[in-house]
């Protein structure tokens, strides 16, 4: 298996410091959307999508009029994951699947552009989004615009194995598992992937900032105050950002653990020879 990481959305907000630790407060930040392309040996398997060309090119359609203004993002289409698959020499038709830690307007975007893919996703997530009376911040962050084309939905249940001492967890195939990492949405999950001898894990939106994985951990106060405007349970949330540290303390070796917005983490992977 080779694997790309991949940016596939470009956010800029205010705050600098207040949002990335470092520099001036008074300069536009980076945050990006991490996404993973993985050429497999029957085709190409995408671990989140980002925004996809409907957002780009029509974001008030899909993207919410607050969360672009807070956001800022680029809306660059050579970002989206379908204009990177071909760059590459490939067609949208050989993903033959997608991957989702969860379903929010930057994770699930690029749906819309591989029709064909398998979408696998945890049932709770997939309920949680298609819920018709969704209020609040999940009608901001589910914008059914994004899958109105009908995806191939696969949801995946709750029993599990286990893994690393993670319980619950779903085989997708045998290199690529969905990982319960509730708090963030209703049915948050990271995906792990298998690379050679250790396994990425692309923990999504678990949480935001790289020193969050450290002991103690820290981070910087604007994401800090996202991840519980965007949280629906907290207890939930915190205890598997624990629950990450540990694997990372205890595993490091063995798994290389990520999350989906932190350009620091994007680049240090994207520096690897893939």
């Amino acid at each position: 298996m080779k694997v790309h990481h991949l940016n596939c959305g470009t956010m800029r907000p205010f705050g600098g410091k207040l949002v990335t630790g470092e520099g001036s407060y008074f300069r536009a930040a980076e945050l990006v959307c991490h996404v993973l392309l993985l050429e497999t040996d029957d085709g190409l398997v995408l671990v989140d999508s980002g925004l996809g060309v409907g957002d780009v090119r029509r974001p008030g359609d899909t993207l919410a009029r607050w969360w672009r203004a807070m956001s800022r993002p680029v809306l660059d289409e050579s970002e989206t994951a379908v204009r990177q698959v071909e760059a590459l020499g490939f067609a949208a038709s050989d993903v033959r699947d997608v991957v989702l830690t969860h379903l929010d307007l930057d994770h699930g975007g690029g749906l819309r552009d591989f029709p064909q893919a398998r979408v696998h996703l945890s049932a709770e997530e997939l309920a949680a989004a298609t819920r018709p009376d969704r209020s609040g911040n999940d009608r901001v962050r589910y914008p059914d615009g994004q899958w109105r084309h009908g995806p191939k939905w696969v949801p995946h249940e709750t029993t599990g194995e286990t893994w690393f001492g993670f319980s619950g967890v779903r085989e997708v195939r045998p290199d690529v598992l969905l990982v319960p990492l509730f708090g963030h949405t209703h049915g948050h999950t990271g995906v792990a992937v298998r690379d050679g001898d250790r396994w990425l894990l692309h923990a999504g939106d678990s949480y935001f900032f790289h020193g969050e994985m450290a002991t103690p951990p820290h981070c910087p106060p604007a994401l800090t105050f996202m991840q519980k405007r965007m949280q629906v349970a907290s207890g939930l949330r915190l205890a598997n950002q624990d629950r990450l540290r540990e694997l990372v303390r205890d595993h490091g070796a063995s798994v290389d653990v990520f999350n989906a917005h932190d350009a620091t983490l994007l680049r240090r992977h994207q520096a690897v020879p893939a």
